[in-house]
């Protein structure tokens, strides 16, 4: 029985004398020989303990213990990265890089994590780049820190604070010291942490303020932490909508590229062109072309695309007004019918011709990305890009209808055919031209699109139930109208989407429209002189 007892005890104190490390270093040894332990508390402290060691190697050790690289060697109580080999692992010491051969699994003993420590883990490796000289990288360094929040991180910080010069480095500096002093054991430092971080729209100071609401021992605490949770709860809500229009300005803007070119050829001259969306398509497919031919050259081939896009769709709309559309001016379900027959021969073409499955539209580098305005906001550049994209096409045909010969002659077509003929205008070339250059704009509109969306042979079917829609909600004929009136239906679908769902979203907004229409049959800004008149 007495031997018994004594083999028992010996077994119990293995494990123990199996988690010994020897480095060379009693403080190392000491933090490792924690890490081994089963105190999750207290090899939480260990991490941060080697963190602030200063030891070239700690950063390396710590993303060891986070991938599982880094055992202890039992028999030789060495630090070793274990490389897995089939059923064996190679070993090498940890310090020295020594080759210490192959070994089974069981003589190594991997260091236990939970998720606190894990999380703490990754605040730690953003700590990284604290002490580089790009003051970019030590304020990516700061803001990792505060995704992944970790009770050691103010003391990884403070001694830098004094020392550093960039005001917005400092500024997240001392958002992580403020953070760190929420669960300061003083009340009063609590409560000017919770001022100090009142600005602050992190999400690491929101889970801090909720859990010091439902849980601080003080009531004053508790009440400042309520106040500063709910300021910046409205700031985060104002925000969310400034992000909910950001990507209303957005869709509107591809609904206003989209229709744009309609507003010509069905506003202007009257024709209801149902093969609008497949000049769109041509558009977009000209890009993915473009980028064939200059694979290497992403953002050349996508600048090379807006001119040819609109070179190749408007010579295909002015050979589908040539032979077809001319023959049936003034008799609009004929244009209709001819024209969705043609969208049809489009359609298959390019499915003959190239692929009937989509294909692959890189984004160049410029429009890859997202500007982060804020830890709630962030702005994806391909968007803001096809925003600007849209003002500058519409300025352009703007300019092109107002201030040239032929805008003055399509015009006066536009107004009074008859009266323009007996000035000397030639309608037909005027026609002619003008059903170009909307299909010449439907083009550039697919040049945006395929930054956006897939490219297929139905990707003008999406939008051109939305354009004729934009068409006549602005009023027809009218380019501002086709501006205010897309923009206006994008942001108020992306408004409705949170609490209708994209389907019924779209569905109100068609409705809201029919109901605009019964009482205001010309749109927004109804079209001036006899040709609206008749």
């Amino acid at each position: 029985m007495k031997f018994l007892s004594v083999l028992l005890l010996c077994l119990s104190l293995l494990p123990a004398h199996a988690a010994r490390v020897e480095t060379g270093d009693e403080r190392l040894d000491g933090i490792f020989e924690a890490l081994m332990g089963s105190d999750f508390a207290a090899k939480e402290d260990a991490i941060s303990a080697l963190a602030a060691t200063g030891h070239a190697q700690r950063f390396e050790w710590i993303e060891g213990i986070l991938d599982g690289r880094l055992r202890l060697l039992k028999k030789q109580k060495r630090l070793v990265w274990a490389e897995q080999q089939g059923s064996r692992y190679v070993a090498t010491d940890a310090l020295s890089g020594e080759m210490l051969g192959e070994f089974k699994k069981r003589k190594l003993k991997k260091i236990a994590i939970n998720n606190a420590m894990r999380r703490g883990i990754r605040g730690i490796l953003a700590t990284r780049d604290l002490d580089s000289e790009d003051p970019a990288a030590r304020l990516s360094s700061i803001q990792a820190m505060l995704a992944n929040p970790s009770p050691g991180q103010a003391q990884l910080v403070e001694p830098r604070l004094a020392s550093e010069a960039d005001p917005e480095v400092r500024s997240a500096m001392q958002l992580v010291l403020a953070l760190g002093k929420l669960g300061a054991q003083a009340r009063k430092e609590r409560l000017q942490a919770v001022i100090d971080v009142s600005a602050s729209l992190e999400p690491a100071v929101r889970q801090q303020l909720q859990k010091m609401t439902d849980s601080d021992p003080d009531a004053g605490v508790r009440a400042a932490a309520a106040r500063s949770l709910e300021k910046i709860e409205e700031r985060v809500r104002l925000f969310g909508h400034l992000e909910t229009l950001f990507f209303g300005l957005s869709l509107g803007s591809v609904l206003v590229l989209a229709a744009i070119g309609l507003a010509i050829t069905f506003g202007v001259m009257g024709v209801i062109n149902m093969a609008h969306g497949e000049l769109i398509m041509l558009g977009a497919y000209t890009t993915y072309l473009m980028q064939l031919l200059l694979p290497e050259h992403t953002g050349l081939s996508l600048l090379l695309s807006i001119p040819a896009a609109f070179i190749v769709s408007g010579l295909v709309g002015i050979a589908i007004e040539r032979g077809v559309i001319r023959f049936l001016y003034g008799r609009p379900l004929e244009t209709l019918l001819a024209t969705f027959g043609i969208s049809l021969i489009l359609q298959q073409l390019v499915r003959t011709l190239i692929s009937p499955q989509n294909v692959p539209v890189s984004n160049p580098e410029f429009m890859s990305g997202f500007w982060q305005v804020n830890s709630v906001l962030s702005l994806t550049y391909n968007r803001l890009y096809i925003i600007l994209f849209c003002l500058l096409v519409f300025a352009g045909l703007f300019l092109i209808l107002k201030r040239t010969r032929l805008g003055l002659q399509v015009r006066a077509v536009s107004q009074n055919r008859s009266m323009a003929r007996a000035m000397g205008v030639h309608s037909a070339r005027v026609d002619a031209l003008t059903f170009g250059l909307g299909s010449g704009i439907a083009g550039v509109a697919g040049v945006a699109l395929s930054q956006l969306t897939n490219v297929g042979p139905n990707l003008g079917q999406a939008y051109i139930v939305d354009s004729f829609m934009v068409v006549v909600f602005g009023g027809v004929g009218n380019l501002w109208g086709t501006l205010i009136g897309g923009i206006g239906l994008g942001v108020a679908n992306k408004f409705m989407e949170p609490w209708a769902g994209a389907v019924m979203a779209k569905i109100l907004i068609l409705v809201l429209v029919i109901l605009f229409i019964q009482k205001r049959p010309r749109g927004l800004f109804p079209q001036k002189g006899r040709a609206a008149e008749g």
